[in-house]
């Protein structure tokens, strides 16, 4: 275990707890935010939508089940901090080959445990996700004045455009599994490994491109659809992929988002975006789809949020459209569906790493969707 060393949390508001070090030792800024979730935080460590927050795990014992080749969400931790209360001691899982902390360390993840971390989960709902600083070892002896200018001064999530630090350098294949049945183009916002696993289960192969990418070189890839990704920052900031969204839309291809997707899909249908008050991350959110009623739990991480009309259809450049889905611990949009052209999207993660499975059906929508538009098509 690595030696402890004084760590101190501040948050933009003069909050400020004392622990001890929790992986590498230094100072690191972000936006803290907490999630629900009381498994699965190698999936949640490695998601690309955690570029530049400070996670705050709610569930107090992490680490016991360590680290593994098998579940990581992409190549990379990409959390700006981490703060646990009870760091595990030992490492107890037959999949494990290493410790969370050593991954921590060895990623230069500056991270503090031994802070109640209940305590400071109310703090964030009453008042907001916040700027916050962690700093251990030397850099926890600066006087207090000192540490929370450092954090006032540090840039905050609202109007971060962070998605060209997460977009793949290259495209690259994901093989569809068994016989092809589609050509699915997805564009990396922030794609989490599993997503385009569970297309390819569907016979998609799956072409994960730059975000950078344009409808001309989307058109020359031939697919049956388009998926947009999840990813982190300011949707407010992506304009290049609300454009693309609009010419996929104006030539009738389908569309899929999830997440920043769903974000961007509701900017290209004319609608505004929000920034949450805390937002929802975790495992365990409840989400209604209001045409069957029926209750999904589903997997979250995202801060800001669709503003849609909630009551009956509303008009867009791209014909009707509807509020499909919501969330029912605070009513929030947590999907839109189109319905004079081929798009729908979701708020959260369908893929479930980690997560419950609940929501998966929706990639069988999205191949019913591309069946249905290659038959108009060819009719």
């Amino acid at each position: 275990m690595t030696p402890r060393q004084p760590a101190v949390l501040v948050l933009e508001d003069g909050r400020t707890m004392h622990g001890e070090s929790y992986g590498a030792v230094g100072t690191t800024f972000g936006e803290a935010v907490f999630t629900t979730g009381m498994s699965g935080y190698q999936e949640t460590l490695t998601d690309p939508s955690y570029h530049r927050q400070v996670v705050v795990m709610t569930a107090p014992h992490i680490g016991n089940t360590g680290m593994n080749p098998e579940d990581p969400e992409s190549s990379r931790i990409w959390v700006a901090g981490y703060v646990v209360r009870d760091p595990s001691r030992i490492v107890s899982n037959w999949r494990a080959t290493r410790s969370l902390e050593d991954d921590l360390v060895d990623q230069g993840v500056v991270g503090i445990c031994g802070v109640d971390t209940r305590a400071l989960t109310r703090h964030l709902r009453e008042r907001g996700a916040m700027r916050v600083g962690l700093f251990s070892g030397a850099d926890a002896e600066h006087t207090p004045a000192d540490l929370l200018a450092r954090v006032q001064s540090s840039p905050g999530m609202v109007g971060a455009d962070l998605t060209a630090d997460v977009t793949t350098a290259a495209p690259y294949v994901v093989p569809a599994q068994g016989e092809r049945r589609f050509t699915v183009v997805a564009v990396d916002l922030g794609i989490k490994s599993m997503t385009p696993h569970q297309m390819a289960r569907r016979g998609m192969e799956v072409h994960v491109v730059p975000a950078t990418i344009t409808a001309d070189e989307v058109r020359e890839l031939a697919p049956d659809g388009v998926f947009f990704s999840n990813g982190p920052g300011d949707p407010a900031t992506a304009d290049r992929a609300v454009r693309l969204v609009q010419e996929l839309l104006a030539g009738g291809v389908p569309v899929f988002g999830i997440c920043f997707g769903n974000q961007i899909l509701g900017r290209a249908l004319g609608l505004g975006t929000y920034k949450l008050r805390y937002g929802h991350r975790g495992v365990n959110q409840p989400v209604m789809d209001l045409a069957s009623g029926r209750v999904a739990v589903t997997a979250h991480n995202h801060g800001f949020a669709v503003d849609a009309p909630r009551d009956g259809e509303f008009e867009t450049p791209f014909g009707r459209a509807t509020v499909s889905h919501v969330c029912l611990n605070d009513d929030v949009v947590e999907g839109l569906r189109c319905l004079d052209v081929p798009a729908f999207s979701v708020q959260y993660h369908p893929e479930a790493a980690a997560g419950p499975h609940d929501a998966d059906y929706l990639f069988d929508e999205f191949a019913g969707l591309m069946e249905t538009s290659r038959s108009g098509r060819s009719a």
